[in-house]
């Protein structure tokens, strides 16, 4: 079993280096978390033997997931409310008043 997830972590790295050269727009982030995701998952259940845990493993787990969700929803939310770069105003100036 070790081996065949081994297998499958060496073919999805080769499937991050295979998407990094190949330009598919926005696309390209894309792919790359659905991988990483994918590599993350395999190595959590089997690697660190989350599949076979007792229950409050797996409810840590999902908490852990859940909190993960909630950090990456309020990331994008802010970078998703901030201004366009060419709409930015300037700041105020700074002044120096020698006393």
């Amino acid at each position: 079993m070790y081996v065949g997830i081994f297998t499958a972590l060496m073919v999805c790295t080769g499937a991050t280096v295979w998407a990094a050269y190949i330009n598919l727009g926005q696309m390209n982030i894309v792919i790359a978390l659905v991988i990483a995701t994918l590599k993350a998952s395999l190595v959590v259940l089997f690697f660190m033997h989350a599949k076979y845990s007792p229950g409050r493993t797996h409810l840590v787990i999902i908490c852990a997931v859940f909190w993960l969700g909630i950090m990456l929803a309020l990331t994008l939310s802010d970078y998703e409310t901030r201004q366009k770069e060419g709409l930015r105003t300037a700041p105020p100036a700074v002044r120096i008043y020698n006393a």
